[in-house]
């Protein structure tokens, strides 16, 4: 990494230190006040994607498994109702974002290369989401992947709602870009995958909205709303992301009312926050790393200073959490 592990840490503890407590979204049963996913099987939810054919479910991953497996798994409860194994695919190496694009169909990115950035191809799979949810095989289509500047690490992969083009957004620390695939892929050749514009984050998921009108993107440490402006995107401002052990997915729920954002982890929580515009409000302007908190001020301020102790230790753990998982995959 060019910058160095310990200014990552302080960037954690100022966020930590500063940030109040996320909003709670607005009362449903279609996931918009944040779950826990409770299965013990995940534990490295990468990717998220909102089930648009099935109330209240949600797909997710793990970015490293021991087969080519999805999850549906239900935001009342917490639990998986039905595990998806993908045939007609190889083993998946890295499998790093889902999205769900028309005529229900999901498209899985095994697109991370954090080993050096060595793969000189990748991979993403579409296969249609099941009608019901039970445990099953189904066959997926595989297509390979090369990006037109050389091997890149990615771990976000979205796909227009209106027009199912397939869209990937490469991780680098001093941001990256959005890169633009062929108009329709193809099963029987390479799919060259270019770069169209820039996205100024460290980016770990991206979302449409299922108007297709916005482009959010996530990472570590915060987000960013784009204006998908016909597919150049136009800066709208910052997301209020709340603070997690290792954030890696974000999604909208199916009527683009709220953004959801996921971690990895046991018990992993998937989080709600608010969508720029959707209540005639601007995106945070400052970039915080959480909704607006509200206070009136009273007291002597022991409860916050508790709450900001707790918070940071919580952090230091997160960080040990984050640099044992870096040299792992370094080793």
């Amino acid at each position: 990494m060019r910058r160095s592990l310990s200014l990552l840490a302080s960037a954690l503890l100022v966020l930590a230190l500063g940030a109040p407590a996320a909003a709670v979204a607005a009362d449903g049963d279609d996931g918009s006040e944040g779950f826990t996913i409770k299965d013990p099987g995940i534990t490295e939810s990468s990717g998220l994607a909102a089930s648009r054919q099935h109330k209240g479910i949600y797909w997710t991953h793990n970015d490293q498994d021991k087969g080519a497996y999805l999850y549906a798994v239900d935001s009342k409860t917490g639990d998986t109702v039905a595990t998806i194994t993908m045939t007609g695919v190889g083993t998946p190496r890295d499998i790093e974002a889902i999205s769900i694009g028309p005529n229900n169909e999901i498209y899985v990115g095994d697109i991370g290369d954090n080993d050096g950035v060595e793969w000189s191809f990748v991979w993403v799979y579409r296969l249609p989401e099941p009608k019901q949810l039970k445990d099953q095989t189904v066959q997926a289509t595989q297509y390979v992947v090369k990006y037109s500047d050389g091997p890149r690490d990615a771990e976000s992969l979205v796909v227009h709602p209106k027009t199912g083009r397939v869209y990937i957004i490469d991780k680098q620390e001093d941001g990256g870009h959005l890169y633009d695939g062929p108009a329709q892929l193809s099963s029987s050749g390479t799919n060259v995958f270019k770069p169209v514009a820039p996205i100024d984050l460290w980016t770990t998921d991206a979302a449409f909205s299922p108007d297709g009108q916005q482009l959010a993107v996530r990472g570590y440490f915060g987000g960013i709303a784009y204006e998908w402006n016909n597919g150049k995107p136009k800066r709208q401002g910052r997301l209020s992301v709340p603070l997690q052990g290792q954030g890696e997915s974000v999604t909208y729920t199916p009527d683009g009312s709220t953004l959801l954002y996921g971690t990895e982890g046991e018990q992993s929580s998937v989080e709600a926050g608010s969508v720029p515009g959707a209540d005639g409000k601007s995106p945070s302007g400052d970039g915080s790393s959480s909704a607006d908190g509200n206070g009136d001020g009273d007291g002597d301020g022991s409860n916050d200073n508790l709450t900001r102790a707790a918070v940071a230790l919580g952090v230091g753990l997160v960080v040990l959490y984050g640099l044992k998982r870096l040299f792992r995959r370094r080793s």
